[in-house]
């Protein structure tokens, strides 16, 4: 590739182990405890939690031995294309921009929510109409818009002014979560709250715990941008594995940090909380305080905006390495400015997500919901990718075989295992993750322009062998 063509290397690790924990963790670990405890209970969640990282660092083990063969931009497609070809590559990008691009909306989304909580009588006036339950409101829609601007800005303005936001926020992130768990630790020391039952009353515990890990495919989306990233690291990519499973772990500590504190805050009063807009920072700031309420706005707000950041450069590499190929129109593949941004994909990923905040949070749940598909299925081309490359030693793009690893084959194939295992989840009738109506609905569609997208690119492709665009790829 020229100069022009290449984007720059300027990842240090900091900041990919950054990406990985920012996208991993968002409103969800701070919200959602306190329904948790109504499903799961602590013990259910605990376990859940810690059973569910693990099967998603399996997973991660492929990503990271992957890497180390093919450290290329837009890594699920080039995984896609090494191990199965110019079609596979093409769904492995549609699949991702998907689930990457409704992340970044989401995220944009769940600012206001926080904006909902701290400044009601700012946001919650100009009502406009209702989506779905869901009323729509000028001034949400004006500031979810201008993030969703702001951060298209900050990631065309290169990869290592969006990496240091990443690691600065990550850090606060971490400080703020660590405070208010200290602070909970020192409370039940002190005061000896009583607890809710380990496990709910009318749930079994096997169930309670089922519930979580059902959950936790979807709660630990995001640490896969690091492959999108590989062709930017300013560092061997060896180092991408232990990234990858430090960004695993620290999201899971995150999760049961959050979900111990809310549990020792809210004790047996569960039915105190329930009409609160954010039960669990009302419960921990009863006990922390004001102080409380502002650590978990400080959390919130950097666990939104990484997420906000990290799926903005992800959902970018991927489109760039697919206009690249022309597998979706070329000038997506273009870099711009002396930052060699792919600005283009930027704005795509920016016009796009501009759309949603007029449905409401509501409607754009479906489309997230959907979207856990596409981050699924790039999950299987990775484990497929690294079960082809230990079991043979060589796919395109590598520059010389290695001895086929045995280790990594059997988790590779236990990674594509699960992959399958988290589709199911998403289509079996009564699995606890099964899709509704309305995001199934929502998948059809995209999978429907998927099709007449492809339809129209293998025409313009047919005289152009498969050879030439896995150079455009892998090269």
């Amino acid at each position: 590739m020229s100069e022009n063509t290449t984007l720059r290397k300027t990842m240090k690790p900091s900041w990919v182990f950054a990406m990985a924990l920012g996208a991993a963790i968002g409103w969800g670990a701070y919200i959602l405890p306190f329904d948790w405890m109504q499903k799961a209970g602590l013990a259910g969640t605990l376990i859940g939690f810690v059973i569910g990282g693990l099967m998603i660092a399996i997973i991660g083990l492929s990503y990271g031995f992957t890497i180390r063969a093919l450290p290329l931009t837009g890594g699920g497609v080039a995984f896609a294309m090494a191990a199965l070809g110019r079609t596979h590559a093409f769904i492995a990008g549609w699949a991702l921009t998907l689930g990457y691009s409704c992340v970044v909306a989401l995220n944009a989304s769940a600012v206001t929510l926080v904006f909902r909580v701290t400044f009601p009588e700012l946001v919650m006036r100009g009502a406009l109409y209702d989506v779905a339950g869901w009323t729509i409101y000028l001034p949400e829609v004006a500031i979810c818009s201008l993030f969703i601007i702001g951060f298209a800005w900050l990631n065309s303005k290169g990869a290592a002014l969006s990496g240091r936001f990443q690691f600065f926020a990550v850090v606060l992130m971490i400080l703020a979560v660590v405070v208010i768990v200290a602070s909970m630790v020192i409370y039940y020391v002190a005061e000896r709250p009583e607890l809710a039952p380990a496990f709910p009353v009318d749930v079994p515990p096997a169930a309670a715990v089922a519930t979580i890990i059902a959950f936790a495919p979807w709660a630990y989306v995001g640490f896969d941008s690091i492959p999108q990233l590989a062709g930017e690291f300013n560092f061997s990519p060896r180092k991408a594995l232990g990234l990858l499973l430090w960004g695993i772990t620290v999201a899971t500590v995150i999760y049961m940090a959050m979900m111990l504190a809310t549990s020792i805050a809210v004790g047996t009063r569960h039915d105190a909380f329930e009409g609160e807009a954010w039960p669990p920072a009302a419960a921990i700031s009863e006990v922390m305080g004001p102080a409380g309420l502002v650590l978990m706005v400080v959390a919130v707000s950097a666990g939104v905006l990484t997420g906000l950041n990290g799926f903005y450069t992800a959902a970018s590499r991927v489109l760039f390495t697919l206009g690249r190929a022309n597998l979706v129109p070329r000038r997506l593949g273009e870099l711009k400015g002396k930052e060699h941004a792919p600005r283009n994909a930027i704005l795509l990923v920016c016009a796009v997500c501009l759309v949603t905040p007029w449905f409401g949070r509501a409607a754009l749940t479906w489309v997230v919901d959907m979207s856990s598909a596409g981050i699924t299925v790039a999950y299987f081309y990775t484990c497929f990718c690294a079960w082809k490359i230990a079991r043979t030693g060589q796919v395109p793009g590598m520059p010389k075989p290695i001895a086929p690893n045995k280790f990594y084959e059997y988790f590779a194939l236990a990674g594509c295992i699960l992959s399958i295992g988290f589709l199911a989840l998403l289509f079996v009738p009564g699995s606890p993750g099964m899709l509704g109506t309305a995001p199934l609905i929502a998948l059809v569609v995209w999978i429907v322009l998927g099709l007449a997208s492809w339809a129209v690119k293998s025409r313009q492709l047919k005289d152009v062998p498969p050879e030439r665009t896995a150079s455009l790829i892998l090269e």
